[in-house]
């Protein structure tokens, strides 16, 4: 069993992208390769992943409570960074917070095989929150952003590089 640090990591956000109705796919994602823009100084990446909210029913006969799935969240992904006014990444997680456009995001992994490709995750988020934290004299200064994920978690898996 092979475990993998979170340093390394690197998050893009792209350009405007609309979730839609069905599930997205790797292919989805391919008109943003221009636009990937590296958001720099991340210290926290947060979490990633869907969650059902549940539906119970109380039918007088069972005295039992029964359970249902109902629609998925993928939640929202708490990122901080060290404040960098000139990153065009910080710059492009700002400018998003101030539309109500949907945009592109990729999370790339510290985990490829020696000589291979590493993890992927791509998703369609809201930028919810750009906040500004200061804290105490021996701090760093810090953009906290929230990503109200409005998709699917596309999961690219990590791949061995191509024998000679």
């Amino acid at each position: 069993m092979t475990i993998f640090a979170t340093n390394g990591a690197k998050l893009y956000i792209g350009g405007a992208m609309a979730a839609t109705s069905v599930d997205l796919v790797q292919g989805d994602f391919s008109g943003q390769t221009a636009n990937w823009k590296e958001i720099g100084e991340v210290e926290g990446l947060g979490s990633l992943g869907d969650t059902s909210a549940e539906i119970s029913f109380d039918p007088v006969n069972r005295r039992r409570t029964k359970r249902l799935k109902g629609n998925r969240s993928a939640g929202t992904m708490e990122v901080v960074c060290g404040i960098d006014y000139a990153d065009e990444g910080q710059l492009a997680l700002l400018a998003a917070e101030k539309t109500d456009a949907e945009h592109a995001f990729k999370l790339v992994l510290n985990d490829a095989p020696s000589g291979g490709t590493p993890s992927e995750r791509y998703f369609v988020a809201l930028v919810g929150s750009a906040g500004e934290a200061f804290d105490a004299a021996n701090s760093v200064m810090k953009l906290n952003a929230s990503l109200w994920v409005n998709s699917n978690i596309v999961r690219v898996n990590a791949a061995a590089g191509g024998g000679s």
